[in-house]
């Protein structure tokens, strides 16, 4: 069934980055990232008020290795 798309604005993409409007089969990405942040750290909008109290991230990553993207290229 075909997707119906009414205006879309975009902004900025990413070098890395994957913008799909409508049907779409596979989407593969050729790069991966791992970012750590805070609480509250990707909160976006007018007029916000955040209370975190006291918060810690933790960044430890037991297992060393991450699914990869090998046959994506």
């Amino acid at each position: 069934m075909p997707a119906i798309v009414g205006i879309v604005q975009v902004i900025n993409v990413g070098s890395s980055s994957i913008v799909n409007i409508g049907d779409v089969y596979k989407v593969m990405p050729i790069s991966t990232a791992k970012t750590f942040a805070g609480s509250g750290s990707f909160n976006t909008g007018d007029g916000l008020r955040i209370s975190n109290q006291v918060s810690t991230t933790n960044v430890f990553d037991q297992d060393g290795i991450d699914q990869g993207n090998l046959f994506n290229a």
